[in-house]
């Protein structure tokens, strides 16, 4: 399979339906053939469960590692890491309901895992410069299917062939791609590798192009599917409107949307007015409305999973059931014409602040280790604190159905609020009454369920806690790397959208629902594309036209360490700052990619 270092964009054909789709390159490759070929060599390999450490030893490396890297690597079979991830993902769901094979099992997961790593690593030093970055993208984001090439008879045994929507993508449908199954079986050392990092990298910068694949689009535009290739912002038309999909320029922009839904809440809450609806708070609830469309979109496209590895998905969550509210006691106010309830609805829309404010942070910091550390120490908390309620709803139920045999006829009888608050307080050590009214309930089990509670509650849940927070933060600092180089394929890898209603800004977006969506059912696909494209580069011309001049001077300027694409400068931007030094040939003579001739002669030194 050759890899030319100038392809940009490849030849189209029209399918029967007049779609333009690029036929798929490695349709021949034996997926399935080769995933249970992968099974079988695993499983006969290893029988004994091994550490991590230990299947890195340099001994096993020897004995292990490097016989099946050599065994499996094949330089025209892209789908090979691809195979090796699936494996890994059922050897990691096996290990979760086989016990008594579930050490075994993650470690054949992990050796799936260092073989990924290693044949997409034999990938990138068998081929260097832009062929290889090119070979390294079709291994990662080119859609492979687990049962691509299967024998017919198995193929109709499939039980999840109706599980998926149907949406015609000119044979691309139920492609899944290896950087996703990196992510959903959460492979952080796969994808900490300095070969899936560059490839990471060039698709964040919308160096690596492609045609996504989803799971199902709110607004399905797949008149054209475009192949994966080299982009060149010098042979691409000024106004790109695929550039919108390109994660680094989305991310910028899902910052200006949320910092415009931040500054519209907080005018909408420094304005609210309980008797009427004002202007500022009409525009937050459009402008709301169209960016939780536009999350929900996000979710659909790829998956719950998928997207809450995102460090602020929990924020986002929050934030949706916070507004979801509000829209709906605010509507029934206003029918009903109730200030006291349209109060209650503003009061509750008061909440969202500390969800809001905390979640830009979130946005401009992605990589921070403090961020990444609370999104995973918040979900270990929910899910403890869960559990525990849980298990401590019985000393409610005691104390409740002990409540009115106090001897004492003077006080009043405490209510199942007021029981809830004091064993909140008595949960977090933040007061003692509940003990002191304990008797209340009876005059010998009353204060031994409390003590009892206290004990458990206040002592040892709080020590699990502390525990367990302690223990998670302590593996992420450990592996900080790995966890940065995680969130960031997340982040790229969710923020090429296929989703047409992704090029629409908020509220716009619910506009294009409302037109496109039937408009598809009535004319052709060539013309919902013409009309997608136009509306698009329509509501997008200053942004598009800003990224065009930006991305011909600046997309393919890199590190040293990075490839680059060779072109010609415009004269408006002849000179920049790097060039200014002078130390700048140090740099310059890395810069430019050496003749072939000198790469040949350096090669017989």
């Amino acid at each position: 399979m050759e890899y030319c270092s100038n392809t940009l964009l490849s030849d189209v054909t029209d399918d029967e339906d007049g779609r333009h789709f690029v036929p798929d390159p490695h349709a021949d490759l034996p997926v399935y053939l080769t995933i249970h070929r992968i099974r079988r060599l695993i499983m006969a390999t290893i029988d004994d469960p091994y550490t991590s450490e230990q299947l890195r030893d340099p001994q096993m490396n020897m004995l292990i590692v490097r016989p099946l890297v050599d065994r499996l690597y094949n330089s025209e079979d892209v789908s090979v890491v691809y195979c090796l991830l699936v494996n890994r993902t059922q050897f990691l769901r096996e290990q979760s309901y086989q016990g008594h094979l579930q050490t075994v099992s993650i470690t054949r997961a992990t050796l799936c895992e260092i073989l990924a790593s290693r044949v997409l690593r034999r990938f990138d030093e068998d081929n260097p410069g832009l062929v290889g970055l090119l070979l390294l993208a079709n291994i990662l984001v080119a859609g492979f299917e687990p049962f691509q090439n299967a024998p017919e008879e198995v193929r109709r045994r499939n039980p999840s062939a109706l599980q998926w929507p149907v949406q015609k993508r000119g044979g691309y449908e139920r492609k899944i791609t290896a950087l996703e199954v990196a992510i959903i079986s959460e492979s952080k050392a796969f994808l900490s590798s300095s070969a899936c990092q560059k490839v990471v990298d060039a698709v964040y910068r919308g160096q690596v192009i492609y045609t996504p694949l989803s799971f199902v689009d709110i607004i399905p535009d797949h008149y054209k599917h475009n192949p994966i290739a080299l982009y060149s912002p010098w042979k691409a038309p000024i106004l790109n409107h695929y550039r919108l999909i390109v994660p680094r320029l989305r991310n910028i922009i899902e910052v200006c949307q949320f910092a415009v839904l931040l500054l519209l809440y907080g005018l909408t809450m420094f304005y609210r007015d309980e008797n009427k609806v004002t202007i500022h708070e009409m525009v937050f609830c459009a402008y709301a409305s169209g960016w939780i469309l536009e999350e929900c979109a996000a979710i659909i496209e790829h998956g719950w999973y998928v997207h809450t590895q995102n460090i602020w998905s929990f924020l986002d969550i929050a934030f949706f059931l916070i507004y979801s509210i509000y829209v709906t006691l605010r509507v029934y106010a206003a029918v009903v014409a109730d200030a006291n309830l349209a109060a209650n609805a503003l009061d509750i829309l008061s909440v969202a602040a500390p969800v809001l404010l905390p979640r830009l942070a979130f946005n401009l910091m992605p990589d921070n280790l403090l961020f990444i550390s609370l999104r995973a120490m918040m979900r270990d908390f929910t899910v403890l604190t869960l559990l525990a309620t849980w298990c401590f709803a019985g000393f409610f139920l005691s104390m409740k159905w002990l409540h009115g045999t106090s001897p004492e006829q003077g006080r009043d009888s405490p209510g199942s609020a007021t029981i809830s608050k004091w064993m909140l307080w008595i949960w977090f050590g933040l007061d003692g009454t509940g003990f002191e009214r304990s008797a209340d309930f009876h005059i010998f089990l009353g204060p031994a369920l409390m003590i009892a509670f206290a004990f458990l509650g206040n002592t040892l849940f709080l020590t699990i806690l502390v525990s367990m927070l302690t223990n998670t933060f302590s593996k992420i600092v450990e592996n900080a790397t790995a966890e940065v180089h995680f969130r960031r394929a997340v982040l790229t890898f969710e923020g090429v959208k296929s989703d047409a209603i992704f090029a629409y800004r908020p509220p716009l977006n619910i506009l294009a629902v409302v037109v496109l969506l039937p408009l598809k059912f009535v004319i052709s696909p060539r013309w919902f594309h013409k009309v997608n494209v136009c509306a698009v580069r329509l509501f997008n011309a200053p942004l598009l036209l800003a990224i065009s001049l930006y991305e011909r001077h600046q997309l393919w300027r890199t590190r040293k360490d990075e490839p680059q694409i060779p072109y010609k400068r415009s004269s408006l931007f002849r000179w920049t700052f790097s060039g200014f030094s002078p130390h700048g040939d140090i740099q310059a003579v890395f810069d430019m990619e050496p003749p072939r001739n000198i790469l040949e002669e350096s090669t017989l030194i």
